[in-house]
């Protein structure tokens, strides 16, 4: 199927889950990812981005998230930017120590 949709122009579409996006597969013929089910954990999301993103790819990826406001999916979406930041903030060089207090 992977391999069909890599070189076949006619099949134009490629539908996958979260979760199955994030166990090895390439699909560098694709060039826009649709996510319909956003999770908490934004490392789950950008592997399977990362799919579609690959050493290969010659055109630019688009990413277009659906999310309606006020619901469910609104609340994981802001629990990835939570997340997203703070892990930036953990792992950022500039970060100074905090004080410990005692």
């Amino acid at each position: 199927i992977v391999e069909t949709f890599q070189k076949d122009p006619s099949v134009q579409i490629f539908v996958v889950s979260l979760k199955t996006a994030g166990v090895g597969l390439n699909l560098v013929a694709a060039n826009k990812v649709f996510l319909v089910d956003p999770w908490w954990n934004p490392g789950v999301e950008e592997q399977a981005i990362e799919r579609v993103h690959r050493i290969g790819q010659k055109r630019s990826v688009e990413v277009i998230r659906f999310v309606m406001d006020k619901s469910i999916e609104m609340r994981m979406l802001e629990l990835n930017t939570s997340k997203k930041k703070l892990s930036q903030k953990v792992l950022s060089h500039d970060s100074k120590p905090s004080e410990s207090r005692v």
